[in-house]
């Protein structure tokens, strides 16, 4: 590495004399340099990188500032102006249903000195009168038939139970005519009871319930118009009809355990057979089928990938050899010129509800604004 030359020069016209205490001029050699180390090509170098450097972190500022934005939590402030939604929360509802069934089981079987086992549900109930024979009276099969939410942690539970009278002269065996045995039914009758339950959390995180007030003795719900379905009218089926054959062998299968299910499954399909088999036979009297209105006949079965929809009606043939009526929502798909089974529906499929015709008009001749629309497909 050449390194600068260092030389002193003598000042023009005196003498030339030596003294070391007086500042002299120097003549420097230029060329690459290396002081303490570094080379002055180094350090040009060095001076670019940082350069470089700086220019860089200049152009990502913006980016850098705009990501830390956007991974900042939100602040405390914003969160708490977003909108309280409107839709009561369903927290506590299984929990409800589950105390208004027993709390009715317990209301259903009291009587006189039973406060304090209906205090447990509704406290104010030490202060009841109550009469008749405690448990002469029994709760079966109680289930809630409707739950709706009438407050924040207040839900009313309506419950369903069908009760039966212990007592001796109620029995059907103690009634042997036929006005005693219609008092005995109606004994035995289903009875519905609407609860009031609140709930909030306890002390220890969980959830705590109590009744607001004793049983209402509600009227049964309404039961309502079917809907229309997808399907046709019931016929009778066909042995020769290749959807009967289909169906029969595949509930068969699937009830009695009488041949290997896949066989008859579309691929893809994935169901297992009831087990252990509940009956030893099965006979399909009729079928109902999707768009299908006519009563011809059908014997073909059309091209692959072709489904349809239809309703099973059948016998079943139990251990006791009783036979049981059952009806199944079956969806069909055919391949290689036979028909498989691609799903067991859930729920038979409804029509779709017609469209509503444009409004006329004229003027229009209905007088009761409070007439149900009119359900004809």
């Amino acid at each position: 590495m050449k390194r600068a030359v260092w030389t002193r020069r003598p000042p023009k016209g005196a003498a030339a004399h030596r003294d070391d205490t007086e500042l002299q001029d120097w003549d420097i050699d230029e060329g690459p340099q290396d002081v303490a180390g570094w080379s002055t090509g180094a350090q040009a170098n060095t001076a670019a990188a940082i350069r470089w450097t700086a220019w860089g972190l200049l152009a990502l500022g913006p980016l850098l500032g705009a990501l830390a934005y956007l991974s900042a939590p939100a602040e405390a402030g914003v969160s708490q102006m977003k909108p309280v939604p409107t839709a009561p929360a369903t927290t506590g509802a299984q929990g409800a249903a589950g105390f208004a069934q027993l709390f009715v089981a317990a209301y259903i079987e009291a009587g006189e000195g039973d406060q304090a086992r209906l205090a447990a549900y509704y406290p104010d109930a030490t202060g009841l009168r109550l009469e008749g024979d405690s448990g002469r009276r029994r709760g079966e099969q109680l289930t809630v038939v409707r739950l709706r939410q009438t407050d924040r942690g207040v839900w009313s539970v309506t419950v369903a139970a069908r009760i039966t009278d212990t007592t001796p002269s109620a029995r059907p065996s103690d009634r042997p005519d036929d006005k005693g045995d219609a008092k005995a039914g109606a004994a035995r009758s289903v009875r519905y009871f609407q609860v009031p339950v609140a709930t909030a959390p306890t002390p220890s995180g969980a959830s705590g319930y109590t009744a607001l007030a004793m049983p209402a003795e509600v009227a049964a719900p309404e039961q309502i118009k079917a809907p229309a379905l997808v399907y046709g009218p019931m016929r009778p089926a066909l042995p020769a009809d290749p959807r009967t054959q289909a169906v029969t062998e595949f509930l068969t299968a699937y009830l009695t355990g009488a041949g290997e299910l896949d066989r008859y499954l579309a691929p893809g399909t994935k169901l297992n057979p009831v087990a252990p088999a509940p009956y030893t036979g099965i006979a399909v009297d009729s079928l109902a089928i999707e768009g299908e209105k006519g009563t011809e006949p059908v014997t073909t079965v059309p091209g692959d990938g072709t489904t349809l929809r239809l309703l099973v009606a059948l016998r079943a043939t139990g251990h006791d050899e009783v036979r049981n009526p059952l009806t199944y929502a079956l969806t069909l798909k055919a391949r290689a010129g036979r028909w498989e089974i691609a799903s067991l529906d859930g729920a038979p499929a409804p029509a779709t509800a017609p469209t509503t015709p444009p409004a006329s008009s004229a003027p229009s001749t209905a007088t009761t604004p409070s007439a149900a629309p009119s359900t004809t497909p």
